[in-house]
């Protein structure tokens, strides 16, 4: 007979699935950026899977219902989805449009350290002396990735993009924690009400400040794939691993993107890196990792 694979396990394999999506998302968008203008196509994105999650959260029982939310609910959502999803998500298409996937990626993971930090002040959290200890190995790893910093033509802009964009994922990961730290409200209607909010004025903002895009059959593939598979179900089936894995697996599985993504731009968009960086990157992962330990469970990859 054969032996039958172990929840844990399933679970283990499942997360490892969904980071490979959320990874796989990097090279589709820089793939799907030579043709749907930045803003444009995050708006797409986001708003077609606000679409598919409405069908889950109909079936969810358990989900919070719309007309259960307070006035201060729903502006807290809108605010959250304002800033998570119209500039978090705006700004990372908008980053990916001028920089390798490879070190924007790397230069998101320091979001780690800055939710540990605005999170003394703002939510009263000290970090650990491991989470110290993990914000200086991010730096050290960082600091051999870019030495010595040159940064090549055209891509200023990109630099800029990028820390508008970790600061807006921290505030977004604090506020995102303060709406569900009470639990009053189910993260699936956090998530879709937010989503929606978010994504409609990401959506508007693209079509009328961007020039018409003109989306061919692999460009309507490659959003549908987005929203659908790596949004939507994806983040479905996060949630349910989350019932098994501990906060410390999730956030070691967490933290192997930034190599698959890696891998993947290596592979399919011929990003490629010096032994120094690669050792650069690795340093960095690390220290993403320590930097998060404490963090519990539901904490999700904020630019999948």
């Amino acid at each position: 007979m054969h032996k039958r694979i172990s929840p844990h396990a399933q679970a283990v394999w499942q997360a490892l699935l969904v980071t490979f999506l959320w990874s796989t998302s990097w090279v589709l968008i820089k793939l799907g950026l030579q043709d749907i203008p930045p803003v444009t196509f995050a708006g797409l994105r986001y708003f077609l899977a606000f679409l598919a999650l409405i069908p889950f959260y109909r079936r969810r029982q358990n989900a919070t219902p719309l007309r259960a939310l307070s006035r201060r609910d729903w502006l807290n959502l809108i605010g959250l989805g304002l800033l998570y999803y119209t500039i978090t998500q705006g700004s990372q298409f908008m980053g990916l449009a001028y920089l390798p996937a490879i070190t924007f990626s790397l230069l998101l993971n320091s979001t780690a350290v800055v939710v540990t930090i605005l999170g003394i002040p703002l939510l009263r959290e000290i970090p650990t002396w491991l989470q110290w200890g993990g914000m200086l190995v991010f730096v050290a790893g960082a600091l051999v990735f870019f030495y010595p910093l040159v940064i090549p033509a055209g891509q200023g802009i990109g630099y800029v993009i990028a820390a508008v964009h970790i600061l807006a994922t921290s505030l977004s990961s604090i506020a995102g924690r303060g709406v569900n730290r009470g639990q009053r409200i189910h993260p699936l209607t956090v998530t879709m009400v937010s989503m929606g909010v978010g994504s409609v004025v990401m959506l508007a903002a693209g079509l009328l400040l961007e020039p018409w895009p003109q989306l061919t059959l692999t460009s309507w593939a490659i959003v549908v794939w987005l929203a659908v598979v790596n949004t939507a179900v994806a983040f479905t089936i996060w949630n349910h691993t989350l019932r098994t894995l501990s906060a410390m697996e999730s956030s070691i599985i967490n933290n192997t993107m930034l190599i698959q993504i890696t891998v993947l731009a290596w592979l399919f968009l011929g990003e490629t890196l010096t032994g120094v960086k690669i050792i650069g990157l690795v340093l960095a992962a690390l220290g993403a990792l320590l930097v998060q330990v404490r963090f519990g469970k539901g904490r999700q990859p904020l630019d999948s």
